[in-house]
């Protein structure tokens, strides 16, 4: 059952990440590829380590790095179509609308050549929108089992039509997506543990009881105008607690945000290992379209670096950890508030807690643990 994912990368993230190593623009398509992993963004390469252990042939894409998608198609004798310097040249006098087309399409181009190349049995799209519908249609043409992951707001009902399974983390929206004639299954996040050997070699013991020097911090996006009711809620709490922010969107915040005084910059894939695992306490805050639900990667990234995390209260958090003994449940910024300032207080119960998370998340949530099921849940379908 050979497998190939899909993914797609912050443009930010990758835009830092090669004007921070320029050398990597001519490198060869397998170096860049495996710098681009060694990030550890997203899921990275969890999924195709984590199916070879169990016997899946399997590979992932980064289908929107221009760099990196040039280099394939320079090694493959131009099979996606135009070369990038080609296209970078057609597009720079165009209107950024039709440059931002032209480079989709050439993002389009090459991912069909390489999923050709590869021959997969499964198609793993980890956004719904990384190919379009068309070339979707014609890759179940094909003969391909096209899969989509998702965690985000619910896309056109042509979209969701375009996939033979969806998986979710929400467990609210299964039956919306079977609703609309889709085979869906519940897929939790998880946590990729080869990070605490690399925390390790940057001298980062991200066990529980080690001395941290963050209190209470905060990793994500804090832009107002995407995540409005999320960043209301960081700016009141950092007006009741110390508190430790990194993330991006805050050239966004109004002059007056509290976030701006506490504010220390992006922290993307080791960068942001290093801060949860250096924190004594991880703030969690979900998405709109989460519905209350506890689904994200924080309550995985967080715990499993021995952070004590504290979270939304919801009615799914039991089945992931048991709020009190392994993680922190809140139901307001009070709440949360004073739950904080009681945890730095108190070392030795935040140490208790965070530990017991952390073993949970070590047994029960990880990559390699997931990818058993994920395995499980294909070959069935196959």
């Amino acid at each position: 059952m050979r497998t190939l994912i899909l993914d797609t990368y912050y443009p930010g993230v990758l835009k830092r990440h090669y004007a921070t190593n320029p050398e990597l623009r001519v490198a060869s398509y397998g170096a860049q590829l495996a710098a681009l992993m060694e990030l550890r963004f997203g899921t990275s390469d969890a999924y195709s380590e984590g199916l070879a252990r169990v016997g899946v042939e399997a590979a992932e894409l980064i289908i929107n790095c221009p760099e990196l998608q040039a280099s394939w198609d320079r090694e493959h004798g131009g099979r996606g179509g135009a070369t990038r310097n080609a296209v970078a040249r057609f597009a720079g006098s165009a209107p950024s609308w039709l440059r931002d087309e032209i480079s989709r399409r050439y993002d389009v181009r090459t991912a069909a050549a390489q999923i050709e190349a590869f021959a997969p049995d499964v198609l793993y799209l980890q956004a719904l929108h990384a190919l379009p519908t068309d070339e979707l249609r014609r890759q179940r043409a094909n003969g391909r089992f096209v899969v989509g992951q998702i965690a985000s707001t619910l896309p056109d009902p042509r979209v969701v039509a375009g996939f033979d399974l969806v998986l979710t983390s929400f467990p609210h929206y299964v039956e919306r997506v079977r609703d609309l004639g889709v085979d869906a299954e519940y897929f939790p996040i998880a946590f990729d543990e080869r990070v605490l050997g690399g925390l390790e070699e940057n001298g980062i013991d991200a066990a529980a009881g080690t001395p941290r020097p963050h209190g209470a911090t905060f990793v994500g996006g804090v832009n107002p105008g995407v995540h409005g009711r999320g960043t209301a809620f960081l700016e009141q709490l950092a007006e009741r607690v110390r508190l430790s922010v990194w993330g991006y969107g805050a050239d966004s915040l109004r002059s007056a945000s509290p976030l701006r005084a506490v504010h220390h910059g992006e922290a993307w894939g080791v960068d942001m290992y290093e801060v949860l695992g250096q924190s004594r306490i991880a703030i969690n805050r979900h998405i709109e379209a989460a519905e209350g639900y506890s689904n994200n990667m924080r309550l995985f990234e967080a715990s499993g670096v021995g952070a004590l995390l504290c979270t939304e209260e919801s009615p799914n958090l039991g089945e992931l950890f048991t709020p009190g003994r392994e993680v922190i449940a809140y139901t307001s910024v009070d709440d949360l508030a004073d739950k904080i300032t009681y945890y730095l207080e108190h070392d030795e119960e935040r140490v208790e807690i965070a530990a017991a998370g952390q073993r949970r998340t070590l047994s029960e949530h990880t990559y390699a643990r997931r990818m058993a099921d994920l395995a499980g849940m294909l070959e069935a379908r196959l």
